[in-house]
């Protein structure tokens, strides 16, 4: 039987709360335009590491593998720190926790840049920059953004700041590359970790406390208590599994497809152009997924995203490997690369609420970064040992239309939580 503090929390349903703390300067425009430049940064920085496969491998010795296992690790790492980092920015803000996560992150660029051994590498390229991604994660600033507007805007504001992640894609890829060009790869690296201390400053202006968000009724629950209601709810659990396979495929491409390109004989500035080309147009895709979850089904969305990367994948596999093929793909993919986020963030808002979402989406994201590790892991064995990336290609179109069939039974109306006992969740 529930205590009646225990049937108070379950029932009061219409409690207003707390917006989080936010001095009257920082107006949701400011926290939204900080947001974006955070994920901007952040996002931009990460997704150029691939650029510097070729170049490390070649001074350093090293095989394939063994780059490509730092940069699998970043991503476990990254996956393993961001629920942490989620409950962190739930209950003091994103603000000091991107802070910190930025000088991690800044730190791991740093001896990326400097070490000689294999092991040094893991330890900075995997584990520091890993840790610090995981803190200063678009994620966090993306939660903190959908906390200071209202619930009908919430899958457009995720929609433009996943937007955001993209354009720095769309900037730090030919940027890196230029550097690379110029001054070398460790010269870029450490290029890179002066761009990733810039967000401190822009961490400055969310908002200082965790609080709640903006909701017309919220139940007054624990952190505990929405942790087992998120994982007795069957949608939670579909979501995180089909969020492992776009880990599996973005983390992939990220980090294999220029060496790829330059396998294929083409000239490398195709694999940084195929890059920024993905970013560019994943702006467009992730603003329409935003829109798209605001006005239809957003679990149809997703799946409908994976089947259209599934065919994308299959389309590069069967067509000739000329520039205008593999740019082509590249703008498809881009279309479809981060349009996953502000879906999967807002089925995680609509079914949930607000309150705890960088935690709830934390683990959801863990899911998406054992993909991660797979992706960048796997792509670098099998081409050490077949001499080809075909076979991850392969898997890429599998897995697609496998997360396709598995979002199509995710129920995304929202809890009705009265009606619970205990913390039981309609799945």
């Amino acid at each position: 039987m529930l205590t009646r503090g225990r049937l108070d929390r379950q029932t009061h349903v219409t409690r207003s709360v707390s917006p989080p703390h936010r001095a009257a300067w920082r107006t949701p425009m400011l926290v939204i335009l900080a947001g974006c430049a955070i994920a901007a940064v952040g996002f931009g920085a990460r997704s150029a590491l691939g650029l510097f496969l070729e170049p490390m491998t070649a001074t350093r010795g090293w095989s394939r593998e063994t780059f490509a296992m730092a940069l699998a690790l970043q991503n476990l790492f990254w996956g393993l720190g961001l629920p942490l980092a989620g409950v962190l920015a739930d209950r003091l803000g994103a603000s000091r926790v991107i802070m910190v996560g930025a000088v991690v992150y800044a730190s791991g660029l740093w001896g990326m840049a400097n070490v000689e051994s294999a092991g040094l590498l893991h330890l900075f390229a995997g584990a520091f920059a890993g840790l610090g991604i995981a803190f200063s994660a678009f994620s966090l600033a993306l939660a903190a953004m959908v906390k200071v507007v209202a619930p009908d805007r919430r899958t457009v504001i995720l929609g433009l700041g996943t937007a955001a992640g993209s354009a720095g894609q769309v900037v730090f890829s030919p940027l890196s590359q230029g550097l690379i060009e110029s001054v070398g790869w460790a010269g870029a690296l450490v290029g890179l970790a002066l761009f990733v201390l810039g967000m401190i400053p822009l961490a400055l202006l969310l908002p200082r406390g965790g609080g709640t968000g903006v909701e017309p009724g919220a139940i007054d629950q624990s952190l505990v208590e929405a942790l087992r209601e998120a994982r007795s709810h069957r949608g939670y659990v579909l979501l995180t599994t089909g969020f492992f396979v776009c880990g599996f495929h973005v983390a992939f491409i990220t980090v294999h497809f220029p060496a790829y390109v330059r396998d294929l004989g083409l000239d490398p500035s195709i694999g940084a152009w195929s890059l920024s080309l993905i970013g560019l147009f994943n702006i467009g895709g992730s603003l329409l997924a935003g829109v798209a979850g605001h006005r239809w089904s957003k679990r149809l969305g997703l799946s409908t995203i994976y089947a259209a990367r599934a065919a994308a994948i299959l389309a590069l596999l069967l067509l000739p490997k000329t520039p205008f093929v593999i740019l082509g793909f590249a703008a498809v993919m881009g279309v479809l690369w981060l349009s996953t986020v502000p879906l999967t963030t807002g089925i995680i808002a609509q079914v949930f609420g607000v309150r705890y979402m960088a935690t709830l989406f934390g683990i959801v994201f863990l899911s998406h970064q054992i993909g991660s590790f797979l992706g960048v892991w796997l792509g670098g064995v099998l081409y050490d040992r077949a001499g080809s990336y075909d076979g991850m290609w392969w898997a890429g179109v599998v897995l697609g239309l496998l997360a396709a069939l598995v979002h199509l039974p995710i129920d995304e109306r929202p809890l009705v939580r009265g009606a619970l006992a205990g913390g039981a969740s309609r799945g």
